[in-house]
């Protein structure tokens, strides 16, 4: 393209909208008059040259269109974005105005015109209409883009560049939303299709991920939207993986499920969560498992509004459960989890507000509803908040558990799944201590019991999202405009999906014989400042460091928090078998008798309503074997 070329294009493209619409309204007006002129010469054969009242016909032309082409919108559409759809839209206008013009030819002087001139007028507006906006596209946007120069901005408003990954119907229907919608200007698409690569879809062209660089720096690429809905998890974590060091915002289509084929839309967008970036494909559930506590069954959930819990009455509403009650301490979160579960489901869901110390209470409800399956979630899991707390953690996740638990051999529970934790092995906080003691209760009731309770604990790491991840945190110190807090540049953790840890805890609590420990596989360990890393370049801003002192969002360490390690195991000893699934291993660990560990109750409950908060750190490292408190006790009303 020539400099005065461009030049040109950027004095139109600087111009307001008004004054655009109004240069291709007058264009429009003499290309009708061109195109009336046309009609009659090639009808006669010869050039044309109007007298009388075929002038009138003449000029009546763009008067009678003007109105209609505005109300049919031809002067909204962008012209170097315009497809398919604006041009039916031309087609619809131009063939009603055609109808409307051979109208005043009959009443005019239907006899002196050949009928045949009104059908070469419609037939030469529309090549005439349609072509001049195909032309201006291609002067405007094909030419210019081929040079790499993004045009300047448009009508003074903040437009984002945008590129698509993914050229599949998915993407092509996301461009199409983008075209009709302010403040997205479309660049190209990037695609790992090679016979793609450098075709033209809907007028944008194809390019290749090679390309990403050299697209990013041409045309100061703001955001890249993934419309890949159908890829698989990997598949979305490596793409995502190569677009992370280029500090660009990425957001995302949902699944395909999500999606539910409707057509996609600008608002279905969303940000790149964490489970995109960390979460693993699932393994194909056994349906057996799944169904095996729930099908036709009346089912608990403790800690019903809680990240697991919620999630686990989410995922148990799927399995046409008989009935499915929801006990839950806090009444704001079981109002929301009940009021969220009545939208999704017509099975009878009973809301209960109680507390798991209260074993009467729970007693209760299981006979009065004739309970058959109890998922325990109701704990403390906030590992600081708890070594703060340590009387209440001790009441709540050891005796909420017994209490509970013998709630269910009193009322006849067929089966009790206690939602466990990677901290409970070899704790160094009060939190994993509890756990751990909770894990022993269970398995020496299993031992003892002569009813026919079934005892199942499921022990995993983090869940992402989950109110005490950080992930919440990281989003929301970035929101801010930071700093990013990480405790310790050498931490690492296990992550989970909380859907995938939900279906998979179902599942191990099908297998259990009695008083089982299972573990999840929970994939590979995440360094924390990595992931801190990541979040913040997904959001299209820069850390700021010594490298990079411009940076948007600082990262700083505030040192271990009390209680917390630098990594968390899922195992105490090597003693480990697998399962018939794939993601589920069965722990075999030593354990106490119940009347070690009823003595360790009694006098745990004594200190406990002290609040001696040392002599519960000593029972607790009696009875947890590898209990190594990383701090000393830091229970707030300590004086």
């Amino acid at each position: 393209m020539t400099p005065i070329n461009r030049a040109l294009i950027n004095k139109f493209l600087a111009l307001p909208r008004a004054s655009k619409r109004m240069i291709m309204l007058v264009a429009d007006a003499l290309i009708l008059v061109i195109a009336v002129l046309a009609a009659f010469s090639l009808r006669l054969g010869e050039w044309y040259y109007p007298t009388g009242s075929s002038v009138d016909l003449l000029l009546l032309a763009p008067l009678i269109a003007t109105p209609i082409f505005i109300k049919l919108g031809l002067y909204h559409a962008i012209v170097r974005y315009i497809g398919l759809h604006a041009l039916w839209a031309v087609i619809q206008a131009v063939s009603l105005y055609a109808l409307f013009w051979a109208a005043l030819v009959f009443l005019y002087d239907s006899d002196a015109i050949p009928l045949s001139v009104t059908l070469i007028n419609w037939i030469v507006a529309i090549l005439l209409i349609g072509g001049s906006r195909l032309l201006a596209r291609w002067w405007v946007a094909d030419n210019f883009f081929e040079e790499g120069h993004p045009p300047h901005d448009i009508d003074h408003i903040e437009t984002k560049n945008i590129i698509i990954y993914g050229a599949g119907n998915a993407g092509i229907q996301l461009l199409g939303a983008l075209n009709y919608s302010e403040g997205h200007r479309p660049i190209a698409f990037i695609d790992d299709n090679k016979n793609l690569y450098k075709q033209r879809l809907n007028g944008l062209k194809v390019y290749a991920s090679k390309d990403l660089t050299w697209l990013i720096q041409h045309f100061d690429i703001d955001e890249i939207l993934l419309a890949i809905p159908s890829a698989s998890r990997q598949s979305k974590r490596s793409i995502i993986a190569q677009l992370e060091p280029y500090s660009i915002c990425v957001k995302t289509l949902p699944s395909m499920e999500e999606l539910a084929q409707g057509k996609v839309q600008i608002e279905d967008l969303r940000a790149v969560s964490i489970d995109d970036l960390l979460g693993r494909d699932s393994v194909i559930p056994d349906h057996d498992l799944l169904s095996a506590n729930i099908k036709a069954k009346i089912v608990m959930v403790t800690g019903a509004g809680g990240s697991i819990g919620s999630e686990l009455c989410r995922q148990i509403i799927t399995l046409q459960p008989k009935q499915v009650i929801l006990f839950e301490q806090s009444e704001f979160a079981l109002y929301q989890i009940e009021r969220e579960l009545l939208q999704k489901t017509t099975i009878e869901i009973i809301p209960v507000l109680g507390s798991v110390t209260h074993q009467k209470r729970v007693e209760r409800v299981c006979n009065c509803f004739g309970v058959q399956t109890i998922y325990h979630a109701a704990a403390y899991k906030h590992v600081p908040m708890v070594e703060k707390n340590p009387i209440e953690g001790v009441q709540n996740n050891i005796f909420g558990t017994v209490h509970c638990a013998l709630a269910a051999i009193a009322s006849q529970v067929e089966t009790f799944v206690l939602i466990s934790t990677d901290k409970a092995v070899r704790p160094t906080n009060t939190m994993g201590a509890t756990k751990r003691f909770a894990e022993l209760i269970l398995q020496a009731l299993a031992q003892r019991q002569q009813v026919s309770t079934r005892f199942t604990m499921v022990r995993f790491g983090n869940v992402l999202g989950s109110s005490g991840s950080v992930v919440p945190l990281f989003r929301e110190q970035i929101r801010q405009g930071g700093p990013v807090t990480v405790t310790d540049p050498k931490i690492i953790r296990y992550f989970m999906t909380i859907p995938e840890a939900a279906q998979l805890v179902i599942q191990a609590g099908a297998m259990g014989q009695g008083g089982d420990v299972f573990v999840l596989d929970m994939g590979e360990p995440v360094r924390i400042i990595d992931l801190a890393k990541r979040m913040i370049h997904l959001s299209g801003l820069d850390i700021c460091d010594t490298d990079n002192p411009k940076g948007d969002i600082e990262i700083i360490f505030t040192g271990l928090r009390p209680g917390e390690k630098l990594y968390e195991e899922l195992l105490i000893g090597d003693n480990v078998s697998p399962t018939q699934h794939p993601r589920i291993l069965r722990a075999e660990e030593e354990v106490l008798t119940w009347q070690q560990i009823n003595i360790l109750l009694k006098t745990l409950n004594a200190a406990s309503k002290k609040g001696n908060s040392l002599e519960v750190r000593q029972l607790l490292r009696a009875a947890v074997l590898g209990f190594e408190p990383q701090c000393e006790v830091a229970d707030v009303l300590m004086q």
